[in-house]
Parts: structure tokens; C-alpha cells; sequence
């Protein structure tokens, strides 16, 4: 197993793994809240927005949104998202792609985690925030969501622990993440197949389960107490 780390970058690969889904995450977590105050909105319009949003994207594969947004942004609309003349242009610009296919695909599950969330928060808090002046979006930003993120806390994380996975989706459009360097391993190294599986499966339970553990304790910890 030395030998597979002495020839190839596998802990470069990880880190670029750790990346995307650490900007991924955070985008996917803005995005989703806005959303999910839209779905939640007493206007009609920005309900059904936000209604379209998470039904499109829950329901087309990842595959083809990554593959959509670098062929359609970049390929087809020339959106650059790197300096074109930057020896490493396509690492970045691809990186950078895969980042919002990420981000807009796992926020439509980070928006249903949240409205499940505010689901957890009694009626007759937001009531009594209306009936004492506060506005919607008051009552959303001051009273609605730190609960419903506190009641979100399990499948806001389970959201997290699937957007690690997916990040190997990223491969189809050339981002050197750790399927990308599996398959160009599989292509050079056919003799260690068992051992590269291994070591791969083994890196990602590394990544995957810490944060289960986590989001495990915060879940304890951030119940909120009926």
C-alpha cells in the first residue's frame, strides 16, 4: 500500500475531496435556507418558485446537472470562472463548476431539511410573534429558523455525509478528486484492484464518519427540550 502512495497523489485527491464538499456545504446551506424561506412565504409566487426549485432538482440526476452546468455555462454560454490564461485554467474552472452543480443539487435537500425543521417548531410561537408586531421576515429570522435548525441538526447532517459521496460525481468533468484518481489507478495498477478499493473505502469512512458522530452528539445536545 506505501508503494500506491509513493506513485500516486492520494491524499492530494482527498483534499481536493474535502474541498468541494466544504464550499459545496456551505453554498448548498445558503441556498437552501433561501429557498426554504421562499417555500415557507405567504407570497404565492416565491412559494412556487421555491416549490419548482427543489422538485427539479430533487428529481434530475446529479450527473446530468454537472454535466449541464459545464457544458451549458462554460462550454455553450463561455462563463470562465478561472483566468483563462492561467497554466491551470481547466483544474480551477472545473473545480469551480462542480462546486455549483453541488451547491444548487444538495441545496434543494438541505431546503426540504429545513422545512421538516420548522415543522418541529410549535404553532403558537409564530402566532404569538405575529400578534406581538414582529413581520414575517422577522419572525422567520428571529423565532423560526434557530429552532428549525436545531430540529434540522440530523438531516442537515445526513445532507452533509451524502454531499462527501457525491463529490465523486465531480469526475465527469475532469476534477482530479479521489474517483478520479481511482479510475486513472485502476487503468495503471489492475494488479493492486483489491487493495485500491480498499484504501479508497477507507479514506471515505475517514471522511464520513467523524461527521456522523458529530451531527450525532449535536443532535443530542441541540434537541429541543418539549
Amino acid at each position: 500500500m506505501a508503494e500506491l502512495f509513493a506513485e500516486f497523489n492520494i491524499l492530494g485527491a482527498f483534499w481536493v475531496t474535502v474541498q468541494l464538499t466544504f464550499w459545496s456545504a456551505i453554498f448548498a446551506l445558503v441556498i437552501g435556507t433561501v429557498v426554504a424561506v421562499m417555500r415557507l412565504s405567504p407570497v404565492a409566487i416565491l412559494r412556487g418558485i421555491g416549490t419548482s426549485y427543489v422538485n427539479v432538482f430533487r428529481n434530475t440526476p446529479l450527473t446530468l446537472i454537472m454535466v449541464f452546468v459545464s457544458l451549458g455555462l462554460w462550454q455553450t454560454l463561455g462563463v470562465e470562472l478561472a483566468n483563462s490564461k492561467s497554466g491551470h485554467f481547466f483544474d480551477i474552472n472545473n473545480f469551480r463548476l462542480a462546486i455549483i452543480a453541488l451547491s444548487f443539487y444538495h441545496a434543494s435537500f438541505v431546503c426540504e431539511s429545513i422545512r421538516g425543521g420548522v415543522n418541529t417548531v410549535p404553532a403558537g410561537q409564530a402566532e404569538a410573534a405575529r400578534s406581538i408586531g414582529l413581520t414575517f421576515t422577522q419572525n422567520i429570522r428571529y423565532v423560526v429558523l434557530p429552532q428549525a435548525f436545531r430540529g434540522a441538526i440530523t438531516p442537515l447532517g445526513n445532507t452533509l455525509i451524502a454531499l462527501v459521496k457525491n463529490t465523486t460525481v465531480a469526475s465527469v468533468i475532469g476534477v482530479a478528486e479521489a474517483s478520479y484518481l481511482m479510475a486513472d489507478m485502476i487503468e495503471k495498477r489492475p494488479d493492486v484492484l483489491f487493495t485500491m478499493f480498499l484504501l479508497f473505502a477507507i479514506g471515505f469512512v475517514i471522511l464520513t464518519l467523524p461527521v456522523g458522530l458529530l451531527i450525532s452528539n449535536l443532535s443530542a445536545r441541540l434537541a429541543v427540550k418539549r
